[in-house]
């Protein structure tokens, strides 16, 4: 005001949501716009006639990222609340990294003035003139994957600044190169289509590009074969053959030519699949990518039977596999893919009719070459604290692994990466040199782990007994955290988790909200339960839904590309990562949307 910046405070109570001056009347559809939770702020100083007021935002966002290309998106659809031309609609854009770009483009439909892109930043403004703010901004730009590493950001923020007095935050982001420690691992794959009936039409199509585009992809030294199954079962060989020209032109056509029709043999095409495994050894990573539309109509049917013939082959043939299944629409046995995955230490994902390709693609991709499975931590010497995520995920190639912590001494630190990949010892060792005093620009990373440890501490709350000190005691840690750090939590979004019984879910009497968290179905459950999320609003990014033990370990890690709005679920089927049957007990269920965690519980009865 007049020259001077004013700063509004976020407190820890919910905020006078009635509208100032207004009579307790607000337009619903701008309170629809809004969403359920808006932050309110006065303007203490009157404001003449013909002002201009600037509100400037500052926020943290963690912008998704996959092979080199990350996405941005901005708000700009408001036609719910204007429907007249904007004058002018602009969108500056100024991206300097640390790591080399490559190009920067604008997605959606706006106009580009300028676009500038040097070796370490980019420059895109977008200006479109009398026109209606009826599209979201969506920028793209893609870094350089000959350039991977450890990249880390530091600041030393005096403890007088603080809530607490920890000293230094550190926040690094780690994409190893997998080819700089270890050679490409060999693997055997085999690539089971289901062609029947059901997958007539664009799934029948969308199968065939998948299965394409992983054969073309295979790595030099990779053994893989196809089967393919209706009511009978075929294979475009007898046994596993090694990639090569040769091979790769064959399978190509092989798969040109499958065609739907007929019943669903599940059981039979797992017949024909897993003994050519037996050849195999361990090491190479022997992996099944099964995918489906339907319900098995042919041979063995019932979901338990099929289960207990894989892995009674499985035995039988002494073959270490892992199975990967897609399910395909709204008829797939969701309970059969998941425990065929979940006991082969895969992966049960399951698709709208038109996502085959896309997902399957990006999945392969993700498997073709794993950097870190079994991830662990360690610094020399060892000043550093409180880092998070605890324990760490796995990570494969083309995904970036970001770890949080703090320091004490701004002394120059040795960061050791540690794991496997399908049983080979992996380690990456990255020299990170904190910074000894505050860096203003690097604020953020306050926020960014005060996130990681809510979300750690959200996990030791609800394996608490209910009303007990101990959850008691940190739940206030998570308010304190949240408050001080100015971090959203369940308990501090004004929005506490909302269950659902057996009732609801009958009638969907579900209250509407923009993100509402609407628990798990059925609780307690044995052996397969579905977490479900409702959305009023369209979300432009990954939902993620980390499923844990007690102790804090990672059980399962889901994530939903969200199409639209309405009812979202995932399906645990009740087993740990590798593959071993979950004992009852309680778990922890975490869903993570941006700078937002809501969170649950659930109880597994044997």
């Amino acid at each position: 005001m007049n020259g001077v910046w004013t700063t509004a405070e976020i407190g820890g109570t919910p905020p006078d949501t009635t509208g100032q001056g207004s009579g307790n009347n607000i337009h619903p559809d701008l309170k629809s716009y809004m969403g359920t939770t808006p932050l309110y702020f006065d303007i203490p100083d009157e404001i003449g006639a013909g002002s201009t007021i600037i509100v400037e935002i500052s926020y943290v966002e963690l912008l998704p990222y996959e092979f080199g290309n990350v996405d941005f998106y901005h708000p700009n659809n408001y036609q719910l609340i204007q429907s007249g031309f904007v004058d002018l609609q602009e969108l500056v854009f100024n991206r300097v990294s640390p790591r080399a770009i490559n190009s920067v483009s604008l997605m959606s439909s706006h106009n580009i003035d300028t676009l500038t892109v040097n070796q370490y930043d980019a420059y895109l403004v977008g200006r479109t003139f009398e026109s209606n703010a009826a599209e979201d901004y969506h920028v793209q730009y893609s870094l350089d994957l000959n350039d991977l590493g450890l990249f880390g950001f530091s600041t030393l923020i005096p403890n007088d600044q603080l809530p607490d007095t920890y000293g230094g935050f550190f926040t690094f982001i780690a994409e190893p190169d997998p080819g700089t420690t270890t050679d490409v691992l060999q693997k055997v794959f085999t690539l089971i289509i289901d062609r029947s009936g059901s997958m007539a039409g664009t799934k029948i199509v969308q199968a065939r590009d998948a299965a394409s585009f992983i054969v073309e992809n295979l790595n030099d030294g990779d053994k893989f074969n196809i089967v393919d199954f209706s009511s009978s079962v075929t294979s475009f060989r007898s046994d596993h053959v090694d990639f090569n020209p040769t091979t790769k032109s064959q399978a190509l056509n092989y798969i040109s030519n499958i065609i739907a029709g007929g019943g669903t043999n599940i059981a039979g095409a797992f017949d024909t699949a897993i003994p050519q495994f037996s050849t195999a050894n361990d090491s190479t990573a022997n992996i099944i990518i099964f995918f489906t539309e339907g319900q098995a109509t042919v041979g063995i049917t019932g979901t338990q039977d099929i289960v207990n013939h894989v892995n009674q082959l499985v035995t039988q043939y002494e073959s270490n596999v892992m199975i990967f299944t897609f399910g395909i629409g709204t008829h797939v046995n969701e309970q059969l893919l998941t425990l065929l995955a979940s006991q082969h230490s895969g992966l049960a994902v399951f698709l709208g009719n038109d996502e085959l390709f896309s997902v399957i693609t990006s999945f392969y991709l993700k498997i073709r070459n794993p950097v870190l499975l079994n991830t662990q931590i360690s610094f020399s010497p060892q000043n550093i604290r409180q880092v998070f995520p605890d324990p760490l995920p796995n990570l494969y190639k083309g995904q970036q692994m970001i770890v949080s912590g703090r320091y004490t001494e701004p002394v120059p630190v040795t960061v050791t990466l540690s794991g496997d990949a399908f049983g080979q010892a992996i380690e990456y060792n990255y020299n990170l040199v904190p910074a000894d005093s505050a860096v203003e620009s690097y604020r953020f990373l306050t926020k960014v782990w005060a996130k990681a440890k809510i979300e750690y501490l959200l996990i030791q709350y609800y394996t608490q007994d209910p009303g007990s000190p101990e959850e008691e005691t940190i739940k206030q840690q998570i308010i304190d955290l949240s408050i001080g750090y100015g971090v959203l939590s369940p308990f501090t979004d004004f929005t506490e988790p909302t269950f659902i019984d057996e009732e609801m879910l009958a009638n969907e009497e579900i209250t509407p909200r923009s993100i509402e968290l609407l628990g798990n179905y059925p609780n307690p459950f044995n052996p397969v339960t579905r977490i479900r999320l409702q959305l009023n609003q369209p979300v432009h990014e990954l939902i993620l839904i980390k499923i844990y033990k007690t102790l804090g370990q990672l059980v399962r890690v889901h994530a939903i590309q969200p199409i639209g709005t309405g009812i979202f679920e995932v399906v645990w089927g009740g087993r740990l990562q590798d593959g071993g049957m979950a004992p009852s007990g309680i778990y922890v269920y975490l869903v993570e949307i941006g700078d937002v965690i809501k969170a649950g519980k659930m109880t597994l009865l044997r």
